[in-house]
């Protein structure tokens, strides 16, 4: 018997058939990687503004986290890939302030950032989290 769940929230974009939007095992959440799309239709915002595409995919994030049970606070890793080394400080700026924001225990997530092609060319970032509930 595994108490696998798939987590799904109409709050962040619809995921494709081939994955869920998070997966929760125990005390384990996983959100898989999310892009700057607007939930409920799943439309690509914010082309060619790398800030703007950082904070609605936090958005999104952090819309599955709550419905998996968990929030930014609870966040262990993110993992945040771009697609142009040149956005690295924009990128950067928002996540800061975003995840400040959301980690009231003053405690920051660890990070990884790489720098690769993403699925749709208008993507500039792209990011993930592991988070541990309860």
């Amino acid at each position: 018997m595994s108490d696998k769940t798939a987590i799904r929230t109409d709050a962040a974009p619809p995921p494709l058939p081939v994955y869920s939007q998070g997966v929760r095992k125990g005390p384990l959440l996983q959100v898989s990687g999310q892009g700057s799309m607007e939930p409920g239709t799943g439309a690509f915002v914010h082309e060619g503004d790398v800030k703007a595409q950082t904070r609605r995919t936090l958005e999104n994030v952090k819309a599955i986290l709550e419905a998996g049970g968990a929030g930014i606070d609870d966040v262990v890793m993110f993992r945040c890939y771009l697609t142009r080394r040149e956005d690295f400080p924009l990128m950067n700026e928002v996540y800061e302030e975003f995840v400040k924001e959301h980690s009231p225990s003053g405690v920051l997530p660890a990070r990884t950032t790489v720098f690769v092609d993403l699925p749709l060319p208008e993507m500039l970032v792209e990011i993930d989290a592991l988070a541990a509930v309860g």
